[in-house]
């Protein structure tokens, strides 16, 4: 097998590795680079491969900086299958449809050709072939099978095999224990890894923190008498925080307060997430045994029209927004931002990483600030940060993983993480843990 990593290397986003063997060639993943705004002008450039060439795109789960080319994939002459979980392509369905709304919007403002179009989402629907967790498959002389990931609904890591060799490509891992989800698996026995380490520098809260953390974010806005904007990510994050404000409100750990998502992409995610409730961890599913709506409960309103977004703001008193976008690159959490930000009774409380360079890093680093749509915004709402809330695994959470794997690993390849991440972590597995690492390079090749 030779492996040759085309995206995610020395950065978090733009997942794309390319493993060819014999006459087979399959890409695993094919992301979107995101950073300064939604669609990078790094996705213009043309592939480095010839998509004609390509056989198979094998899907770890549907976040954009992991599907979010496939479109143009398609566009450029793929026409091989989609393999991934049944969740994953149903979830990439909805997400990339979203994305070819944002891209045909900002191309038509800014007088460029979009990136891909609905109907290239359309067609590489048609190329969707779904499967199962633990259903070993055969793509060409490849054999391909999916482990839960514990990251979001249909997360999956991979493991190939070929010529008596096998390589894991991890996706992004799970923050086991979460609301909601499987626990991640463990690690089987392979050769080779190509692993994230979005947080391999860094340990999160625990989970009971993150709740209190939370809780005090919502009652020190509300004494205020002030708004608390959540910029959540449409498939995952809202549904996590959904889940831990629906059993706060339920047990009256918090004062009764107007809670509003506003993100058009967050309501559908969430009605499609009642398909998959067989993927759900016990605790959901013994909740929705008891006769519980997840997803709905007092206080709670969905705005999914322009005109019921604009009607929050009409609301007096304290309230509650989660609106995407979850970097504040897009969505209708800027048009919250402009309104709330420049008032020192707002917070705004954020809860997933935030890419270099994007809206959300700047707020994050404590910019004074900041702006949106050409206009200059003053930050003087409260800026918090709660890392537990994070849908990846910490440092901790990712040595436990490899670790757990029965067999020696020959080498263990680091992707998905910004440099400050990922060469501590690399440096740490050698003399921590006496495993072979190192950190991917762009366009690197590698013979397995």
């Amino acid at each position: 097998m030779k492996l040759t990593f085309y995206g995610a290397a020395e950065m978090v986003t733009g997942s794309c590795y390319l493993l060819e063997h014999g006459s087979t060639r399959i890409l695993i993943d094919c992301g979107m680079v995101q950073g300064a705004q939604f669609t990078d002008n790094k996705n213009y450039d043309p592939f480095p491969f010839d998509p004609v060439s390509i056989d198979y795109v094998v899907l770890t789960h549907a976040h954009i900086d992991h599907c979010g080319r496939i479109p143009r994939l398609v566009r450029k002459g793929f026409s091989g299958k989609i393999v991934s979980t049944h969740a994953t392509l149903d979830f990439a369905h909805l997400m990339l449809s979203d994305s070819a709304h944002v891209i045909a919007y900002d191309a038509e403002k800014n007088n460029y050709p979009p990136l891909y179009t609905e109907a290239d989402v359309e067609k590489a629907r048609e190329q969707f072939q779904p499967t199962d967790y633990h259903q070993s498959i055969t793509l060409g002389d490849i054999m391909v099978e999916f482990f839960d990931a514990g990251h979001i609904l249909g997360s999956s890591f991979i493991r190939i095999e070929a010529d008596g060799k096998s390589i894991v490509f991890s996706g992004d891992l799970g923050n086991s224990p979460v609301p909601l989800l499987r626990d991640l698996e463990g690690l089987p026995e392979t050769d080779y890894v190509v692993m994230e380490s979005t947080y391999g520098n860094r340990i999160h809260e625990s989970g009971r923190d993150r709740q209190l953390l939370l809780c005090s974010a919502i009652y020190e806005t509300i004494t205020m008498g002030g708004v608390l904007m959540i910029p959540a990510f449409a498939l995952e994050r809202t549904q996590e925080i959904l889940f831990e404000l629906h059993q706060l409100v339920d047990n009256r750990d918090i004062p009764k307060v107007p809670i509003y998502i506003d993100s058009p992409l967050a309501i559908k995610a969430t009605r499609l997430y009642k398909k998959y409730e067989g993927l759900f961890d016990t605790q959901a599913t013994d909740m929705i045994k008891s006769g519980h709506d997840l997803f709905k409960f007092k206080g709670l309103r969905l705005t999914e029209t322009r005109n019921q977004s604009k009607a929050i703001n009409n609301v007096t008193g304290p309230k509650i927004i989660l609106a995407g976008s979850g970097m504040m690159q897009g969505g209708r959490i800027r048009h919250h931002l402009k309104r709330y930000l420049s008032n020192e009774k707002n917070q705004l409380l954020i809860v997933g990483y935030q890419v270099e360079h994007s809206l959300g890093r700047q707020l994050l680093e404590g910019a004074e600030e900041i702006e949106i749509d050409k206009k200059m915004i003053a930050v003087k709402a409260k800026v918090r940060a709660i890392g537990a809330y994070s849908a990846h695994a910490d440092k901790t959470k990712l040595v436990n993983w490899l670790t757990s794997s029965p067999s020696n690993l020959k080498h263990v390849w680091l992707t998905h993480g910004e440099v400050d991440q990922s060469v501590p972590f690399s440096k740490s597995l050698q003399d921590d843990y006496s495993i072979t690492a190192s950190v991917a390079t762009y366009g690197q090749v590698v013979d397995l």
